[in-house]
């Protein structure tokens, strides 16, 4: 399939954040808002934005969120980015996303944990109404910041969730801060019956997988370190986890030093819940379309293997089954 196909195919996508995939325009409405000076080229803007091909590491890679932070503290600015995002992923047919953020980033000047969400989720209807797609928001949590921290702002989560908030994350410094470092605000969020998915395998370190799954966390952002682990992949097909992989940034991140890095092959091989997504459509300079694109490129993935993988992320998206017959439905008579 040419771009132009793949971009017509209807998608689903579980793993995009909020700060690392807002579009330049909205970059700059949000900078005019918050009163702050931005470069006045695009080329130059997007320099700012968007992590070189060749960083380091994840931690150099995460660098490039310093930047987009200051602009994301008012409900004003929460709001517009997440309408941002969603318009994006509609404008290349995805019909169900996933977005993630983090409330403690945007907490800087005074709001709250339920400010934040109430934000982004008037963001995310606002674009529901406007376009053909379904949305729906995933909270991360900081695995660097105290524990209490998080799991004061679960708390504040859980009257949200079923109500447009799909489930808890953890996202950044998984090499300092690994699976175990977590564990209680992991129990909280079960205790609170929140759903949970979370990064790990992003830096090198598959029993950061195995110690997720043992705590019953059945998606999981990444996985990368799974590829020539045999008995964690068993693992992960035995309980039935779903993997949210993320071509691009993995190998931007050297989560992935090279393709034989990448899990995808020895995941599908063995059967696994694979789902492809964008990570980061900013920081990454990517689309999903461009997701397909590589994948199709580099792996010989078909029109089969695509429907394949967004009915995965239908059957582990954290919404009801009647909207996920539906979702169902209506992606394979699309894809017919």
């Amino acid at each position: 399939m040419n771009e132009t196909e793949l971009h017509r195919l209807s998608k689903t996508e579980l793993h995009c954040h909020l700060d690392g995939s807002l579009s330049l325009s909205a970059v700059r409405r949000l900078a005019a808002l918050a009163d702050i000076a931005i470069p006045e080229t695009d080329e130059a803007l997007r320099h700012l934005v968007t992590a070189p091909p060749d960083v380091e590491s994840l931690g150099d890679y995460l660098k490039t969120f310093d930047f987009i932070r200051p602009l994301l503290q008012t409900p004003e600015a929460l709001e517009l980015a997440a309408y941002d995002v969603i318009v994006q992923a509609a404008e290349e047919n995805v019909r169900y996303i996933e977005v993630r953020f983090a409330p403690e980033l945007s907490m800087d000047q005074g709001m709250t944990a339920t400010a934040t969400i109430e934000a982004v989720l008037a963001g995310a209807k606002r674009a529901m109404d406007a376009f053909d797609i379904q949305a729906n928001i995933l909270v991360c949590g900081m695995r660097q910041s105290p524990q209490a921290v998080t799991e004061a702002i679960f708390k504040e989560t859980q009257p949200f969730v079923g109500r447009g908030v799909g489930s808890a994350d953890f996202a950044g410094n998984e090499i300092d801060f690994p699976t175990a470092s977590v564990t209680e605000a992991i129990q909280t969020a079960q205790q609170l019956h929140i759903p949970l998915t979370f990064h790990a395998g992003e830096c090198h370190c598959a029993q950061n997988i195995a110690d997720a799954i043992a705590l019953g966390i059945r998606r999981i952002g990444h996985a990368t370190a799974s590829f020539d682990q045999h008995a964690l992949i068993d693992q992960i097909v035995q309980t039935g986890t779903t993997v949210e992989l993320c071509l691009t940034s993995n190998l931007q991140t050297k989560a992935a030093r090279n393709l034989g890095e990448f899990p995808y092959q020895a995941l599908k091989q063995a059967g696994a819940k694979i789902t492809i997504n964008t990570d980061n459509r900013t920081v990454s300079h990517t689309t999903l379309t461009r997701e397909y694109w590589q994948f199709q490129q580099l792996f010989g993935t078909t029109k089969a293997d695509f429907l394949r993988f967004n009915l995965n992320a239908v059957d582990a998206a954290f919404i009801d089954e009647a909207n996920k017959t539906t979702l169902r439905e209506r992606l394979m008579k699309e894809y017919e």
